[in-house]
């Protein structure tokens, strides 16, 4: 499946592939996997998604952040394959951070964000392994912060 006319068809536009602001590459390639360095939550306008789960942003907001992370995966990993997404062969692995009130137990509802986001753009190539877990804070006061390895050709 044509993976890049997929995104076009769902009428979905990807964030810029952004530089790392740190010592620290945005994308690695190790044989076969393409390892994706964690993407905060940033809106459509650039705008970054703060805020603390379960107190500044309820768990739809916060879904919403994790979708945002994993577009912003999906950007990173399409520059990396010379924006030729055919050349993915599998989605192994996300890990989701969410930064969230002590009581919120609700991270996999949230991380589904970027979980259903592969599965709607990649099919059954995008199913994967997962991690959700909670975090007092996150860089720059994201609310979300999600991570990837997938597999190539």
């Amino acid at each position: 499946m044509n993976f890049n006319k997929r995104i076009s068809d769902l009428g979905i536009n990807l964030p810029p592939a952004k530089a790392p602001v740190g010592n620290y590459v945005a994308t690695k390639k190790v044989g076969k996997l393409l390892y994706i360095s964690g993407q905060i939550s940033i809106n459509e306008n650039g705008e970054l998604i703060k805020g603390k789960v379960g107190i500044d942003l309820n768990t739809e907001e916060a879904y919403f952040a994790a979708k945002r992370c994993g577009l912003s995966i999906i950007a990173q990993a399409n520059s990396a394959c010379d924006n030729d997404l055919s050349k993915i062969k599998s989605c192994v692995k996300l890990t989701g951070y969410v930064n969230s009130k002590d009581s919120f137990t609700d991270q996999p509802k949230v991380i589904n964000g970027a979980s259903d986001l592969m599965v709607e753009i990649f099919g059954k190539v995008g199913v994967h392994t997962r991690a959700a877990v909670s975090t007092n804070s996150l860089p720059l006061g994201v609310a979300v912060e999600v991570d990837a390895i997938f597999e190539l050709n």
